[in-house]
């Protein structure tokens, strides 16, 4: 789903007064080498510490290394925050001293730390902050949403706003409109916000309040409103010029302490599900990065991001810091930087993706952002900058223009790093195989199958194209490597959930199988969200396996995912999740 959007939309409420500006070069070399001397001393002093034995030994249970000698091992040594050994128990108890802590697996299972290599991590913060929640994942029906609202309506004085979201008019009934907001109140002005990032709707009073006037048309950039059978306005808004003005005057300007509470809060209901990194995709500024960076040390899992195309000059400071093939990490941090983002299309469920048919029922086809021309332009101007590219693309037209720009501005396998086609929705295996002759991966967005794949099949698309939606087992035949994402907060968080749903791609609206031939095995799952999605952000050397001098970033369920019904894997506890071998969660 789309989140170009929601990412200038959320970005312009943040106010800066106490974040500092974009960094000069100068000023930024300055930062970066005081807190590299800052982290130097501390990893001299964990280096000292950890010549004395290790901090903590983890044993008794299976340790899954995640390594081309994927066999599960029987202890593993951590100290200064990396990885000292793994292996035998009594290979790794060598390491053991008086002040070495043994933690007793019991018969869990351990992992590397499980990544999300696409993951709106501000965003989510703040919706989760600032926004209702009056999704699917809490209410099955409209009106239950409507009843949800009617509560909130109750315990807000007059006149103040009723801010909601994650509303998904597929999942959830269809759309809602002025005429039902205005039965829950005309005395509050009203937003919901779609879970898509394109839609939102509004009440009246919400509409009076925004200065929207019946006579309004499409406004500069694609932005327009709803109408009725009656040509009047109906409460729906559309794209992100409409949705800005509602946005602008809904919600309020976002402080640093408020982002700072809204991520903590955030990230330990991510780490509790199992995540150790995030990496969000184009949506933070150049101007967060100090901030985040030093945010990152206090929070319950690693953070990565890449910046947008319209960031392109900013980001020339932050790719000083090392070669684009790798992560750059921002020095005394848990904050990364890879790579540059643009959206080429929109969202199937909207029917915004840009493909080379029409949608079911609809003489539709959805259209790019932009055109091949201005897409590979883009492309050059990262190349140039020292970034690979990310591209937003759910349909197949889209991705078709994506890899043209991608071919064309950078050629097979780039020095600049791994180029990514983000969602890969509606992929052909012709592009799949081009794909791999240009040296791009696909990252996928499984639970699109997993809530969409009836709607998909019934409404959108049909039975033969939805059973090559994320075609996860073709590349698995082709050799592609891949990853998985929840697009949080697009749809809910949890890697065990895209597990689950990448081996068995069975939708939970009514329980069918869609495609079943793209299923692919449990290893090539927890791939997909370990070793794949850190060498998606560039990080493969740092995260993603276990193996001596890698950052202790952990993961510990309660039970082995290897000997669990496949139906069963996303409801496997999650016991304790560490990052640089400190204990976040458990």
């Amino acid at each position: 789903m789309c989140r170009s959007c929601i990412s200038s939309l959320i970005a312009d409420r943040v106010t800066f007064n106490h974040w500092d500006v974009p960094p000069s070069r100068r000023k930024f070399i300055a930062y970066t080498a005081a807190a590299g001397a800052a982290a130097t001393a501390m990893t001299a002093t964990r280096k000292v510490a950890a010549a004395g034995g290790a901090d903590v030994i983890f044993r008794n249970g299976t340790i899954i290394p995640m390594t081309a000698q994927q066999a599960p091992v029987e202890a593993l040594a951590i100290g200064g925050g990396k990885i000292l050994a793994i292996g035998s128990e009594s290979d790794v108890s060598a390491l053991a001293a008086s002040t070495t802590s043994i933690v007793d697996l019991q018969g869990r299972t351990l992992l590397p730390g499980l990544i999300d290599p696409h993951h709106h991590t501000c965003l989510s913060a703040l919706w989760a902050d600032l926004l209702i929640n009056v999704g699917y994942t809490k209410y099955l029906t409209r009106a239950e949403v409507i009843t949800a609202l009617q509560a909130a309506v109750a315990k807000t004085p007059p006149g103040q706003w009723i801010r909601a979201g994650y509303f998904d008019n597929v999942l959830q009934g269809g759309d809602l409109s002025m005429k039902q907001l205005d039965a829950v109140s005309t005395e509050h002005p009203i937003f919901v916000w779609y879970v898509n990032g394109h839609v939102a709707a509004a009440n009246s009073t919400a509409f009076k309040l925004v200065k929207i006037p019946q006579d309004v048309g499409v406004l500069p950039g694609g932005g327009h409103f709803g109408r009725g059978s009656d040509r009047k306005l109906n409460g729906l808004i559309y794209e992100e010029p409409a949705l800005l003005r509602f946005t602008a005057v809904a919600i309020p300007d976002i402080t640093p302490d408020m982002m700072a509470k809204a991520l903590a809060s955030y990230t330990k209901q991510v780490a509790a599900v199992g995540n150790t990194t995030l990496h969000e995709p184009g949506t933070i500024k150049p101007e967060w990065v100090q901030p985040l960076a030093r945010l990152s040390n206090t929070l319950d899992v690693r953070l990565s991001a890449s910046l947008s195309t319209d960031a392109i000059d900013q980001s020339k400071v932050f790719a000083a810091l090392g070669p684009g093939a790798k992560a750059r990490m921002i020095a005394g941090s848990r904050l990364s930087l890879y790579g540059i983002k643009f959206w080429a299309d929109g969202s199937n469920q909207t029917e915004t993706g840009a493909q080379t048919k029409p949608y079911l029922h609809s003489t539709r086809k959805g259209k790019t952002n932009y055109s091949e021309s201005q897409m590979a332009q883009m492309c050059r101007a990262a190349m140039n900058a020292g970034w690979p590219i990310l591209i937003h693309c759910h349909g197949d037209a889209a991705i078709d223009d994506a890899l043209d720009a991608i071919e064309s501005a950078y050629g097979a396998t780039p020095a600049t790093g791994l180029n990514r086609i983000e969602h890969a929705t509606m992929a052909r295996q012709d592009q799949l195989e081009r794909m791999k002759r240009l040296g791009v991966e696909p990252t996928f967005h499984m639970n699109l199958v997993l809530l969409y794949g009836a709607a998909y099949r019934d409404e959108i698309f049909g039975p033969q194209r939805t059973r090559f939606v994320n075609p996860a087992g073709a590349c698995v035949k082709a050799g592609i490597p891949f990853s998985l994402h929840t697009d949080s907060p697009a749809a809910p968080i949890g890697p065990l959930r895209l597990v689950q749903t990448a081996m068995i791609r069975r939708c939970e609206i009514d329980g069918s199988v869609i495609g079943p031939d793209q299923a692919i095995t449990l290893e090539q799952a927890l791939m997909a969200v370990t070793i794949n999605a850190a060498r998606q952000i560039g990080m493969e050397d740092v995260i993603g396996t276990l193996e001596s001098g890698k950052e202790a970033d952990l993961t510990i369920l309660e039970s082995d995912p290897y000997k669990t019904d496949p139906t069963k894997i996303m409801a496997i506890k999650v016991s304790e999740t560490w990052v640089g071998g400190e204990k976040k969660f458990g």
